[in-house]
């Protein structure tokens, strides 16, 4: 199991959640990522990308200055559960 952390301090709407989707991609299950936010918004996008993804997050640090998520790789895709590859 390895822990990546991800900056994404400063960033706006929509580019945390597609910069994170793109990091979770090369991680293998059991992997951590750990995503540093500032845009209020993320609170929102991360976790619902994280619902289609199947990962599991958590809201590690939430106050004035930034939002830190834990995201776990899941074992399986929502891909592969659902039995359909994605193009």
């Amino acid at each position: 199991m390895t822990r990546t952390t991800l900056d994404l301090t400063g960033l706006k709407c929509p580019l945390p959640a597609l910069k994170t989707r793109k990091a979770l991609k090369p991680l293998q299950p059991g992997d951590q990522l750990e995503v540093h936010c500032t845009d209020p918004l993320s609170v929102i996008d991360i976790p619902n990308l994280i619902r289609e993804t199947g990962d599991k997050v958590e809201i590690t640090e939430r106050n004035d200055a930034r939002i830190v998520f834990l995201i776990e790789k899941a074992n399986a895709s929502i891909e592969n559960v659902n039995g359909a590859p994605r193009p």
